[in-house]
């Protein structure tokens, strides 16, 4: 048999080079096919300048500018601390334990911000979001628990930011739409969203930065109206008190700093800005102006926060109507104790809920959308998966207003278990968080050193116990019969051995511990 040609060697390299183009393209075109939070043309393009560092290590100077144009995921996220089920919580603090817990708001706040700071470290890093990576890291089983909790957390919380809307819009109507009808109108803020998503990212950032400021214009009106006293207000920030009557109102301050599906949401709101994982210098810049950005956005949150509970504190606390104030009659009582004025303060504080309530509920859909796509890899229009998500909170919220829209107590009590479900979830989104993001295989130069993982891990464990405490105080308090309690001590024990096989997977536990677990325990992810 004769050699082969140089013509022929040369067709057989060019068939080779058309062979491995289009392998590239089927590769291509399958990681395309997975769902991701930002399509590359909706990214913000941080525009270089002149004075950036050739080299890709190393992080170019400050830039005022680039801080504004990474402006925006941190004042999202902060949304999720000014919920209507937070200001509730705030405005109990105030009533019930007056100034005395301030200080733990403080605290709580600064508890918050390292989590969710590790939350957008996770997200700049590794270019994916946390139920993304949750995806690979996680068995199939234990990723479809996951995204379980992750969607009855969400659940959860949109009745109450739902709920929060309504009745402020019954407020604002002077009672002429009831709470039904409000929750029919909020829900319509899914198209509201949709429609602002259109016109880009800096639009939708827009229009929650109108609805903040709604939010501090008008709780700051209150707090003028109040004039609450300031020595008492600076020593209740500054010096620490607690009594064994106010322990449950501080449970409470700290269980609604953590949102479950606030951690899922700012890993995947750092990917609007156009930043390359593999270019080190570049992700440590992003990761300092969200830490910047962030921490002014919750310096606000807090500031907001503290306008609530003092304006309560200044005209409940010790009164009679302390221990009966919610977020139904909370408008009422504020007119009977402060009184018209130029312009009303029931209507200031219903101002103020509806902004809390329409931003919470838009930033809930948009936790879902990538909640359900990250987990579940959906490639759905943004419309259709704006519209089940919203379907899934929609539904159950409007049986509850009709339902429990029977006396203010019945949506007390229904708050009480909202609380309680959502404080149930906790663990499911920080566990996972504190475990991609201490191994360095996932995060790879970006993982937190030993340090910042021990006071991570030591704060989440506090999270985690508070929540416990109040879990068990409610189920002691509502749980009867033996049925019951049959059914909550088996539910209490498959809860708890979730936790242990998610902490097991952490690498927080010493080997020798995990050895000892039963198989299916210390099993790793797929």
């Amino acid at each position: 048999m004769s050699a082969p040609s140089r013509e022929d060697e040369s067709k057989e390299e060019e068939r080779d080079e058309e062979a491995n183009r289009l392998l590239e393209e089927a590769a291509a075109a399958s990681s395309s096919e997975e769902d991701v939070a930002y399509e590359a043309e909706e990214k913000i393009v941080v525009a270089e300048f002149e004075f950036d560092a050739v080299d890709d290590a190393s992080v170019p100077p400050f830039s005022w500018k680039k801080l504004w144009l990474f402006t925006g995921p941190g004042f999202l996220m902060s949304i999720a601390f000014l919920d209507p089920g937070n200001l509730e919580g705030d405005l109990q603090a105030g009533a019930i334990a007056g100034y005395s817990l301030l200080w733990l708001l403080m605290w709580a706040t600064f508890m918050g911000l390292l989590i969710q700071l590790l939350s957008a470290r996770v997200g700049v890093a590794t270019g994916r979001h946390l139920a993304e990576l949750c995806r690979d890291e996680y068995p199939d089983w234990a990723r479809l628990v996951l995204w379980f909790m992750a969607e009855l957390a969400l659940i959860g919380a949109d009745i109450q930011e739902v709920i929060g809307s309504a009745i402020a819009i019954q407020i604002l109507s002077r009672g002429f739409f009831p709470l039904w009808a409000g929750v029919l109108i909020t829900a319509s803020d899914c198209f509201v969203f949709l429609f602002l998503e259109n016109y880009g990212v800096r639009k939708l950032e827009a229009a929650f930065a109108v609805l903040i400021s709604v939010m501090g214009l008008s709780f700051a009106w209150m707090f003028a109206d109040a004039r609450p006293n300031r020595q008492e207000l600076l020593i209740g920030i500054l010096v620490p008190k607690l009594s064994s009557n106010t322990i449950r109102q501080a449970v409470a301050v700290v269980g609604c700093v953590i949102m479950p599906h606030n951690v899922f949401l700012h890993s995947a709101l750092v990917q609007s800005r156009k930043v390359d994982p593999k270019k080190k210098g570049r992700v440590q810049e992003a990761l300092n102006y969200y830490s910047i950005e962030s921490s002014a956005a919750l310096s606000v949150s807090f500031i907001i926060n503290l306008f609530v509970t003092t304006v309560f504190a200044k005209g409940f606390y010790g009164s009679k109507k302390a221990k009966s104030i919610g977020l139904v009659n909370a408008g009422q009582y504020l007119e009977e104790k402060y009184g018209g004025g130029v312009f009303p303060i029931l209507y200031i504080w219903g101002i103020g809920l509806l902004a809390a309530g329409q931003s919470s509920t838009i930033t809930g859909t948009y936790a879902g959308q990538f909640i359900m796509g990250g987990f579940l890899n959906l490639r759905l229009k943004k419309w259709l998966r704006a519209l089940i998500t919203r379907s899934f909170a929609i539904v159950p919220t409007i049986i509850v207003a009709i339902v429990f829209n029977r006396s203010e107590a019945s949506l007390d009590i229904l708050n009480e278990w909202l609380n309680v479900l959502q404080s149930m979830q906790i663990p499911f989104a920080l566990i996972p968080l504190l475990t991609l993001v201490s191994k360095e295989q996932v995060m790879g130069t970006f993982r937190v050193g030993p340090v910042l993982e021990r006071v991570a891990w030591t704060i989440a464990g506090l999270i985690i116990v508070i929540n416990g405490y109040l879990l068990l105080d409610f189920f002691i308090a509502e749980v009867n019969g033996i049925l019951l309690g049959l059914l909550a001590c088996s539910g209490t024990t498959a809860y708890i051995a979730f936790i242990v096989y998610l902490v097991s997977q952490s690498g927080i536990l010493p080997s020798a511990w995990v050895n000892r677990l039963p198989k299916g325990f210390s099993s790793s992810g797929n």
